[in-house]
């Protein structure tokens, strides 16, 4: 389906531990980090309500962990929490270009947002590579992973607005030097809130300039996603926690999606979070939490869920501006052709693509196996250095 996919285990030892290792010594500390009052929220989308210094930053770099405003799926004002990464030395003239980093997969539940580990950031590709080039990252961790809403779980408006707002509060935490130019890069759930960025970017932030949009693995046509992926108990398990994060924040009722005796795995689920993008599959596999069939139906086929596919697959507009995509040939969680027939629609409306397909190269590595290019095609475009590759080559 959309994200990449990693349980350390589906049992409740994993919820405690996953918790327990976020939060540590310092729960009070954090927990009261992540609230915003009534009045903190109040403030343009992109200012920041607080911010800290990580200890330990990643090498070559500084690291913050940051709260700012954005908007909610009702527009009204919400806290989002991301991790923001700056080189060291004085900025440019014009302000550092800036990379917005969009996570795949960690969870749907509060607890589940990277930047409670303190080294969440190791999680980044090529994250060395960017900074020595005199990037800023900025990493969202999306609304309610961190933050007391809820996860609107693969809901593109949500994630790009996110992203679109981490750009902008890199740009307001003191000495971080971050400028308007931004390229917006994801894998997994964040190449889908990668393109929605882009689509968005224009009509949201027309104060910020997106330069380029690269996305490994990117949930589109989720539809057919949803199809593909109820074959593998991994592909259940994600499509469990979209429906589980649709209802809540669409408020649908579960029980016409769900059949009720799998409500109880569906919940488990819903709790427990995606440790590390570079864990083993075989772990979350062999837990097998979900029934042979735990669905009345087909999502694609079924109101409202159907709106909410339609709605949450990007597409539909113009991407905004050139796109790198990188796509496994061996992904068993985003379909291949899924992505081949996006990369056609694509080229069609006239988007300048860079298409790279990995043979032997699965879902989880695409995003790293596929860095040095991207951060290469990133350097071509802050330098405005035309795009001559024939679309979707």
């Amino acid at each position: 389906m959309c994200p990449a996919v990693m349980l350390r285990a589906i049992a409740d030892r994993c919820l405690a531990a996953v918790f327990a290792a976020a939060l540590g010594a310092t729960a009070a500390a954090a927990a009261n980090f992540y609230d915003a009052t009534p009045r903190e929220l109040a403030g343009a989308p992109g200012s920041v309500i607080r911010y800290q210094v990580m200890d330990p930053s990643p090498a070559g770099g500084i690291a913050f962990r940051v709260l700012y405003r954005s908007t909610g799926l009702r527009g009204e004002p919400i806290a989002v929490s991301a991790v923001i990464i700056r080189p060291p030395g004085a900025p440019p003239a014009g302000g550092r270009p800036v990379v917005a980093w969009a996570h795949p997969t960690t969870g749907i539940a509060r607890q589940c947002a990277p930047s409670l580990f303190n080294t969440g950031y190791s999680e980044i590709p090529a994250l060395q590579w960017m900074l020595s080039r005199g990037y800023v990252v900025a990493a969202t961790d999306y609304p309610g992973l961190g933050t007391a809403t809820r996860h609107p779980y693969i809901v593109g408006m949500s994630e790009g607005r996110a992203v679109l707002d981490s750009v902008r509060a890199a740009g307001a935490v003191p000495g971080v030097g971050a400028g308007k130019r931004f390229i917006v890069w994801g894998h997994s759930q964040g190449g889908h809130a990668a393109l929605f960025t882009g689509e968005m970017a224009g009509r949201y932030a027309p104060d910020l300039q997106l330069m380029g949009i690269a996305a490994a693995a990117p949930a589109t046509d989720l539809g057919k996603l949803f199809e593909s992926d109820l074959s593998t108990i991994a592909g259940k398990i994600l499509t469990a926690m979209a429906l589980s994060a649709w209802s809540d924040v669409y408020q649908a009722p579960r029980n016409s999606m769900i059949l009720p005796k799998q409500a109880p795995a569906v919940n488990k689920i819903a709790a427990f979070c995606i440790q590390s993008v570079f864990g083993k599959l075989a772990e979350m596999e062999a837990q097998k939490p979900l029934g042979e069939a735990f669905l009345t139906g087909n999502p694609a086929t079924v109101k409202p869920w159907q709106d909410f596919i339609r709605e949450n697959s990007p597409g539909r507009e113009r991407a905004g501006a050139p796109v790198l995509i990188a796509q496994g040939l061996d992904d068993t969680v985003v379909d291949p052709p899924v992505t081949d027939a996006y990369v056609a629609a694509l080229c069609k409306r006239g988007t300048r693509v860079v298409f790279i397909r990995y043979p032997r190269v699965s879902h989880v590595p695409v995003a790293k196996r596929s860095a040095a290019q991207t951060v290469a095609w990133m350097a071509g475009r802050f330098a405005n250095a035309p795009v001559t590759t024939p679309c979707g080559q």
